[in-house]
């Protein structure tokens, strides 16, 4: 249920018409295969929709690599639409296979002043970076960049940057769950996008004593995690449970481990991360025995 609230959110604040907008009402269709997007590439006007579908039999999520928009997890045969307020060239990739990829080209007037985050998607602590451009490709030029951290009903305002040469401007953001961003230039408003947070999950071990701890703006304390193993097929499957102490942290055993080499992780859940979050895991920890 919670992969659905996440991507409300972000439907919600991406609904701001540029001034003086064309306004459109058509609706262009990409399939969602094994092998990729199809069509790969799709030309609308301002305030078209695509809508995707879901024509495999495994899950996928459709992501944009500037965060403006992205679909809850879609599995067989369900759909996601998404309607483009603003000109450029959108692209977006497979959330959950990030080597399929695709773009969105929206023809129209370009908007006074632009936004885009540099990933969509971030661990708890990393630092995405907001950029953008006003029309008139002026330097010195005032962007005043708006928040709207998840689960908060209005944005305020986040800080004030100036423009660099050609009207480009930037600022380093450290969202601790959900946000959507916007800027403001004179009178013009831009589209919205938003950054997703995973908690930040850290594994490793001393011989036979293994560490994990969770870590995100809430204290995981009592919430539970996944020991997951890799197998040959490609697949994670779960080994341990295990349930977080004081500051997400516990120390444990592992249980006997076949012979050879094992990949091993830990991995959090979307419901145990909590609303504003997205499902985390470690980094991959291989063990010879």
């Amino acid at each position: 249920m919670r992969k659905f609230i996440v991507a409300g959110v972000l439907g919600l604040v991406l609904t701001l018409v540029p001034a003086g907008a064309a306004v459109s009402t058509a609706t262009k269709a990409v399939k969602i295969t094994r092998t990729g997007f199809v069509p790969a590439k799709t030309t609308i006007k301002v305030g078209d929709s695509v809508k995707w579908t879901n024509s495999d039999t495994i899950a996928h999520q459709v992501v944009a690599d500037n965060g403006s928009f992205a679909s809850p997890v879609l599995g067989a045969g369900k759909a996601y639409a998404f309607r483009f307020r603003a000109s450029g060239t959108f692209r977006y990739h497979d959330g959950l296979h990030p080597s399929l990829k695709a773009s969105v080209v929206v023809t129209g007037p370009p908007p006074a002043v632009s936004i885009g985050a540099s990933v969509p998607i971030i661990v708890f602590g990393q630092q995405p970076v907001l950029s953008g451009l006003v029309s008139n490709h002026l330097d010195g030029e005032t962007v005043i960049v708006y928040q709207q951290p998840y689960p908060q009903g209005a944005f305020t305002e986040l800080a004030r940057v100036v423009t660099a040469a050609g009207g480009a401007w930037n600022l380093v953001v450290r969202p601790s769950l959900l946000t959507s961003y916007e800027a403001k230039w004179k009178s013009s408003t831009s589209t919205s996008v938003g950054v997703q947070v995973r908690p930040k999950l850290g594994y490793t071990h001393q011989g036979r004593i293994f560490y994990t701890r969770a870590t995100a703006s809430p204290d995981f304390k009592g919430k539970i995690v996944f020991v997951q193993r890799l197998t040959h097929f490609g697949d994670w499957v779960k080994i341990r449970k295990l349930k977080l102490g004081t500051r997400g942290f516990k120390q444990f055993r592992m249980p006997h481990l076949p012979k050879g080499v094992s990949r091993l992780r830990v991995f959090m859940s979307l419901n145990q991360a909590g609303a504003g979050y997205l499902d985390g895991f470690s980094p991959v920890l291989t063990i010879r025995r």
